[in-house]
Parts: C-alpha cells; sequence; structure tokens
C-alpha cells in the first residue's frame, strides 16, 4: 500500500531577492538546497581533480605512456556508464597524442563482469597482435584481483578507475582512482565511472601542459568541456546520486547538448527518438538514449555502442544508431516475456502477498536471459516495494543475475553480509546501494534464497511497513501550465537523490480510456483549475485486465509537456493514483 508523504522545507527568506519563481525555491528547499547556490553549475565549482587519491601518479603513467608512445588499452563496461567511460577515454587519449590505443569490453555471456583473469588473458593480445604496455580500467578495476595480478606478472602497468564500492583486498594496481577507496578525500563520493576518467584526462592534460607536450608536438589542447556530453549521459543512466558536483557534470553536458555540441551518435539516438536535441532533458538519457545503448550490451556485445559514440561521421552515426535501436526493440519482446513469467512467479509464492512484500524475492526461470534480469528485477521491485534478485542459467551449472533494492536497504551491503555469514554460497557479487550483480551455483539457489529473504526481512522489519511517495504538495491553480512544466523541468538536473518533482492533489474524473492494453488516458479536473488537463498512467493494469469504475481519485503526479501532430499541452504523469 503507497502512501503520499508531503516534503516540508522553509525557503530561506534571503532568497526572495533572487530572481527564481516560488514554486522552483520551494522544490529547491524541499530537497534540504536553496537556489542562490545550488543554481549555480559553472564549471568553476567542480571539486578539483587533485582530491582524488593517486590521481597524479596514474597521470604520470599516462604522461609516460603519451610521450614515449607505448600502447595502452581500455577496459570497458557493457552498460552506458562503462560505454561512455570508454569511448571518453579513447578520445580525449587520441586527442592528446596518443596513436596506438584501442578498447576491449568483455562480453557479459563469456566472461562476466570487468577485469577478469579470462579478460586479462583476452588483453595480452588483443587488439594489438602483441601485449599492451599499460592497461587502463574504466567502470571496473576495484575488484580485479586476479586480472591485476595476471597483467603484472606480464609486466604490464594497470590504472584501475573505478567508482564501485571496494571489498577488504584491493587490486595490486600501478594506480588506483576510486573516490570510494581508503584514504580518498574526494568529496562526491557518488561520482560515475564516467566521471572518473573525466577527471584523471583533466589531471593528464594539466601535466601535459606543464611539461609544454602539446606546443612541442604541435598539438591544439583538447577542450575537456566537448566531453560533458558523454559524462551527463553515463552518470544520469548510471543512477548514481545527482549530488552537487554530479548536477554540475549533467548540467554542463545538457547545456552542450542543445547547442548541438555533443557526438553524433547522440545526435542520432535523439533524432531516431523524435526527440528534440534543443530541448534535451536527463529523461531522454534515461529512457532514450540509455537504453539502446545497454541493449547492445544487455543481447550482444556493447562494441556497436561505443563505436556509435566514437565516430565522427553522421552517417556512421546514423547507420550504428539504426542497429542500436534494432536491437532494442528485440530486448523489449525478451522483456515483455520475462516479465509475464516473473509475475506469474510471484503470484505463485504465498497468499499472504503482504507478508511476501516485507521479505523480498529472489526469482529464477531456466529460459531467462541473462541480459534482461535487471530490467526485470525493476519492475518486480516497483510492483512489491521490496527488494528483489532475478537469476538467469549461465554456463557450467552457473545462475547469474542483478539485484534491485528499496530506500533504506543498501544491497551491496546486504550481500557482503551474506557472504561473511555463508561463504562460498555465492561465487562473486558487487554493486551499489540500489543495484548490485552476483553469480551463484545452481546447486545452492535454495540455500541462497533463505538467505537473501531472511537478511532482507531483518532490515526491512526495521523500516516504515507501507511504500512512501514523497510529494512536493499541492500546485496553485494557475501552475498548471506548459510553461510552467517546462520551467521545472530545466530547473535542475533532476535525478537519484535529487528526485523530479511530484506534486499530488485530488481530481474528479471526467473521462478515462484504456490506451496500449495497459496504460491508462484520463480527462481531470478540480475546483482550481482553470480548465481540464490531460493525465495518463503508465503499467496501471496487467494485461487482460479491464479498468474500474472512476469518478475521483487522489494522485501524485508529475507535470510534462505532451506534443502530439506538433500540437503541445500540459500532462499529468501519474504515479499513484487511488479512488476516494
Amino acid at each position: 500500500m503507497k502512501t503520499i508523504k508531503r516534503r516540508h522545507a522553509l525557503v530561506d527568506p534571503d532568497d526572495s531577492d533572487v530572481d527564481v519563481h516560488p514554486l522552483v525555491s520551494r522544490l529547491f528547499a524541499n530537497r534540504g538546497v536553496q537556489p542562490r547556490t545550488e543554481m549555480d553549475y559553472s564549471l568553476a565549482s567542480l571539486i578539483a581533480p587533485t582530491q582524488l587519491k593517486d590521481i597524479d601518479r596514474a597521470a604520470q603513467r599516462l604522461v609516460d605512456a603519451i610521450t614515449k608512445q607505448q600502447r595502452v588499452l581500455v577496459i570497458g563496461d557493457y552498460d552506458t556508464d562503462g560505454a561512455t567511460a570508454t569511448a571518453l577515454a579513447i578520445t580525449a587519449l587520441r586527442a592528446m597524442g596518443l596513436q596506438t590505443v584501442d578498447y576491449l569490453v568483455p562480453n557479459r555471456f563469456d566472461f562476466g563482469y570487468g577485469l577478469s583473469k579470462g579478460i586479462a588473458e583476452v588483453a595480452l593480445t588483443v587488439p594489438f597482435g602483441e601485449q599492451p604496455d599499460l592497461v587502463i580500467t574504466v567502470d571496473n578495476g576495484i575488484a580485479s584481483i586476479d586480472g591485476v595480478d595476471l597483467l603484472n606478472d606480464h609486466g604490464i602497468d594497470v590504472v584501475v578507475t573505478d567508482h564501485h564500492l571496494p571489498g577488504e583486498e584491493l587490486p595490486q594496481a600501478y594506480a588506483i582512482v576510486n573516490p570510494n577507496q581508503p584514504g580518498c578525500e574526494f568529496a562526491s563520493k557518488s561520482i560515475a565511472g564516467v566521471g572518473v576518467i573525466f577527471y584523471l584526462m583533466m589531471q593528464l592534460r594539466s601535466l601535459l601542459e606543464r611539461e609544454h607536450w602539446f606546443a612541442g608536438q604541435g598539438l591544439k589542447p583538447p577542450r575537456l568541456a566537448d566531453y560533458l556530453d558523454l559524462v551527463a549521459l553515463g552518470t544520469v543512466t548510471d543512477m548514481v546520486p545527482l549530488d552537487r558536483n554530479n548536477r554540475i557534470l549533467v548540467a554542463q553536458g545538457i547545456a552542450r547538448i542543445r547547442r548541438g555540441n555533443c557526438r553524433p551518435g547522440i545526435a542520432a539516438i535523439m533524432s531516431l527518438c523524435n526527440r528534440d536535441l534543443s530541448k534535451c532533458r536527463t529523461g531522454d538519457f534515461g529512457f532514450q538514449i540509455g537504453p539502446r545503448l545497454n541493449a547492445a550490451g544487455r543481447l550482444d556485445d556493447i562494441s556497436n555502442g561505443i563505436e556509435c559514440l566514437l565516430t565522427s561521421d553522421k552517417d556512421a552515426a546514423q547507420n550504428l544508431a539504426e542497429q542500436l535501436d534494432a536491437i532494442n526493440r528485440q530486448r523489449k519482446e525478451i522483456e515483455s516475456s520475462m516479465q509475464r513469467q516473473a509475475n506469474e512467479i510471484v503470484g505463485s509464492f504465498s497468499i499472504d502477498s503482504a507478508v511476501n512484500r516485507r521479505q523480498g524475492y529472489c526469482l529464477f526461470h531456466p529460459d531467462w536471459h541473462q541480459g534482461v534480469t535487471g530490467l526485470v528485477a525493476s519492475r518486480i521491485k516497483e510492483q512489491t516495494h521490496a527488494p528483489v534478485i532475478a537469476l538467469a542459467p549461465a554456463e557450467n551449472g552457473l545462475l547469474t543475475g542483478s539485484a534491485r533494492s528499496v530506500s533504506g536497504l543498501h544491497i551491496r551491503d546486504l550481500l557482503a553480509e551474506i557472504d561473511r555469514e555463508f561463504p562460498g554460497l555465492m561465487d562473486r557479487f558487487g554493486g551499489h546501494a540500489m543495484a548490485a550483480g552476483l553469480t551463484i551455483q545452481s546447486s545452492n539457489l535454495d540455500r541462497f534464497d533463505t538467505a537473501f529473504v531472511a537478511a532482507s526481512a531483518k532490515v526491512l522489519a526495521e523500516l516504515p511497513a507501507d511504500a512512501q511517495i514523497e510529494s512536493d504538495g499541492e500546485l496553485q491553480g494557475d501552475w498548471y501550465t506548459k510553461e510552467v512544466a517546462e520551467m521545472v523541468a530545466d530547473a535542475a538536473p533532476w535525478g537519484q537523490r535529487f528526485p523530479e518533482p511530484v506534486f499530488d492533489d485530488e481530481f474528479d474524473v471526467l473521462d478515462y480510456r484504456i490506451v496500449g492494453e495497459q496504460h491508462l488516458k484520463l480527462t481531470l479536473s478540480n475546483g482550481k483549475l482553470p480548465a481540464p488537463v490531460d493525465a495518463i498512467k503508465f503499467r496501471y493494469l496487467s494485461y487482460g485486465d479491464t479498468a474500474p469504475r472512476l469518478q475521483r481519485i487522489a494522485a501524485a503526479f508529475r507535470i510534462d509537456v505532451n506534443t502530439f501532430r506538433g500540437v503541445s499541452n500540459l500532462q499529468l504523469l501519474i504515479e499513484h493514483m487511488a479512488p476516494i
């Protein structure tokens, strides 16, 4: 059962002289900040790179690689954060004069995540035909003990750039740049993998300029701000908390995209989705670009996505974007089938669904696709308001899957606690507070299921029983306009831990109908509205259900602008609704 909880914060009276709409002031105050300082998205406000532990050592190793023209291999990850980080590293290093640099991203079905021992063996000869002199990891590496050891044994230096939480042991890398490693004083612990490599490239350029490298080679130093479209895309799609530093990175990247200063691949995907580049927002990353890039990594190989971000040729970018779109359509079909099966599994657990909802879900089906388990886990989490793990079969009797959590339960820490209590129950795991990945032996499934549900129940027992939707309160009647909706959308890069504004109110239902089998389209009114307003509730129904009779509802909603056949109007996107 969902309940609506209103945020309550006092707007600083000193902000009354700031040229900010009162609604925006309220929204920022509700998030614990004031617009006077928090709406300053200048690059000068970024945290200094020197706060990152080991960044000077890592940058100096790259200086040596560039000045000596060594072979450098970037090892990335198969999600959008990893793809953008890989593209940024390759593009920036080439712009700084490195002639022999390429990338390698493990196929998730053959090697799993990160710089494993298996992918390290591949790295010894790919793609140069001989071993690289230096390996750089992006968005991975902090847990790659065996992979780094193997490369060290062959005389290859490894620079790890990552943002994931470290384990008890760190790899013996030449340098580690990760704000979450012990002893690192970098204030933004939430920076994405693409943000970490961006910071390393900033420090590298600074060292090269100090040594007069660019002048000596007749090179123009690259403007690293031009790479912020990649940083913004990777940061938003990785769903890291948007603290102030991340909001600056995202805001700057979006501003460049809106001016048309972005990769041809990003522009091509936006065009394919009928999205206006000049009106790009964080939602376009999360719902349009990100899913198409991720689909390549989920079903096949993220290389198509990386090449789409790397190419400077518009025709090539268009062709690659169309390939990614086709893969994404295939992903949707697979996800739909898996989702139906997951719903059946959840429905079979117990009549007492409220109890099950408090305990968490560990789901497995022998026909599931490894690359889509994270999406299924997310959907079931949204339905049950409980932590969910979805597992699919892999090779050699293994199961691999994804975990998604709820507010108040740190899923990576929960898996670590299970690992301490039951050593060997999981082969490997890693992740964040809200998302994680893991691999287990199929023979351990029942034992793991029991351990996971028990551990989840222990944590969840201390949390409120009802799922809550936080609301920014009511809107004044004259704020129900598309102009206000656009103003709110542009007030900040909204995302994790800086959530997009949600409002709540009661409405009379003048009309409603089902669209697309699951979605409910409504026409609403109340005494404050100058005219009826359109609204939509996505995934309101299960397939085959009929809509209940609705006369009056209480709703939590976001305000948006819907454009249809060239005409734009305000539309409410309903997050939660209940008849009254």
